[in-house]
């Protein structure tokens, strides 16, 4: 179809009265913006007539707008349309119009030759989308990480009974049959071809731990227990020991000074366990409760130095005039007064403190080391000491090497002055 131009439709003037028969206002284009392709403002026939309009450029419509919308049907048929200024055309006749001036003559212009106006070709058909679930902003926010997951159950691959076995798996049961089935027959070969029942079975026990591997678990658990109860009882032994001795020996070293204080207690013979005089080391600042005993339960895991009495090996007491005082403590743990006694040199002061009287020693000797069934060391004049004839002396003993009681290291000293305390302190306590 070829469009119609004003020189061969009889009268350009009827073609334009028709042409703006046919304009709604509401479809007048706004200020600014381009006039539509059809429309020709009041005054142009003279141009019309005096210069060939150029073919006007169609503007390409926004996305939003589908021009051939009104034509099409609610499932997308569209429908032929007809060129708008051919069905003016056709339903309108031509009116004349009064003739118009002559133009000024120009140089002829060759109109380009307009082609025929093609129909539009109607679109594919519309084809409707499968339902699914609406997305909007409030059902996505309130989704969770369950509701996220999209379970998709493979396909069965196998006869009927392994179909039968993914649709149970699938959920028609549900619940604790399909955790068993899926823990049963959900093992499948390397092909990928499922097992059978006895297989599964096999299958299932073959990954159950042997009793080998139970066997070792539990004595594994059995180790670890014992390793925790080892360093617990070395925590014990090398830590709260020490703290628990120090407050009992602490303790009773008050009560016996408030007990003097008080007068309550005189010399003469004291019970096992029984504090009766404190030890002063000053140059390794030890002092120290001196019980009657040398019990470890009474006296010398309490943290106390224990005096050799008559139910082991009997000593003298400080106050006799001749003799050996032999005393003993631990050298570690429970308070281990005697720790570093090996580091006391020749004329360190070694002090006894009674009820009445302070009793200095000066260090004399010492043995490293000696069993323990050497008891000659304890003598009134002891073996090894270097002294010669009866005298008043003194005996520290303990254990060594440190940590264990293998062998007993033997420290001696002798007297060098007897103070009675209502002089006061002695120098070596004082300096």
């Amino acid at each position: 179809m070829t469009a119609l131009r004003p020189e061969h439709d009889g009268g350009s003037g009827g073609f334009e009265d028709a042409v703006r028969r046919l304009d709604d206002p509401l479809n007048d284009p706004l200020p600014g913006q381009h006039p539509s392709p059809w429309f020709r403002p009041s005054g142009a026939q003279e141009q019309q007539q005096a210069a060939p309009v150029p073919e006007p450029r169609v503007e390409p419509e926004p996305e939003w707008y589908d021009p051939e919308g009104y034509a099409q049907d609610w499932y997308g048929n569209a429908q032929r349309q007809t060129d708008p200024l051919q069905a003016a055309q056709q339903h309108t006749a031509p009116t004349p119009t009064p003739t118009p001036a002559p133009a000024p003559v120009r140089e002829p212009v060759q109109e380009p030759v307009r082609d025929s106006v093609q129909e539009p070709a109607p679109e594919p058909a519309y084809e409707q989308p499968e339902p699914g679930p609406v997305l909007d902003d409030e059902t996505v926010a309130l989704r969770t990480a369950d509701t996220r997951r999209i379970v998709e159950t493979p396909p069965a691959v196998g006869g009927r009974a392994a179909r039968r076995k993914a649709a149970k798996k699938g959920g028609a049961r549900g619940g604790r049959h399909s955790a068993a089935a899926a823990d049963t027959d959900g093992a499948t070969e390397a092909d990928g071809k499922p097992l059978t029942r006895v297989e599964a079975r096999a299958a299932a026990r073959a990954a159950k731990p042997g009793a080998g591997v139970i066997a070792s678990r539990a004595v594994g658990e059995i180790f670890i227990s014992i390793g925790v109860l080892m360093l617990l009882f070395v925590t014990y032994q090398l830590w709260w020991s020490n703290i628990r001795a120090h407050d009992i020996a602490g303790s009773a070293r008050h009560s016996l000074e408030d007990d003097w204080a008080n007068g309550k207690r005189k010399p003469g013979a004291f019970e096992p366990g029984q504090g009766f005089a404190i030890l002063y080391i000053p140059k390794l600042d030890v002092v120290v409760p001196i019980a009657e005993g040398i019990s470890k339960p009474q006296v010398l895991d309490k943290g106390m130095v224990g005096h050799y009495d008559k139910d082991s090996i009997p000593t003298a007491m400080p106050s006799a005039k001749q003799g050996n005082f032999a005393v003993a403590g631990h050298r570690n743990t429970h308070g281990e007064p005697f720790r570093f006694i090996n580091r006391l040199q020749p004329g360190d002061p070694i002090v006894v403190e009674t009820q009445d009287t302070y009793y200095v020693y000066k260090m004399a000797s010492i043995l490293p080391q000696t069993p323990p069934s050497n008891t000659a060391v304890l003598n009134p004049i002891p073996a090894g000491s270097g002294f010669t004839k009866p005298g008043r002396y003194i005996t520290l003993t303990t254990c060594t090497p440190e940590f264990t009681s293998t062998y007993r290291m033997i420290v001696w000293g002798k007297m060098v002055e007897e103070r009675p305390r209502s002089k006061g302190k002695p120098d070596a306590l004082v300096e």
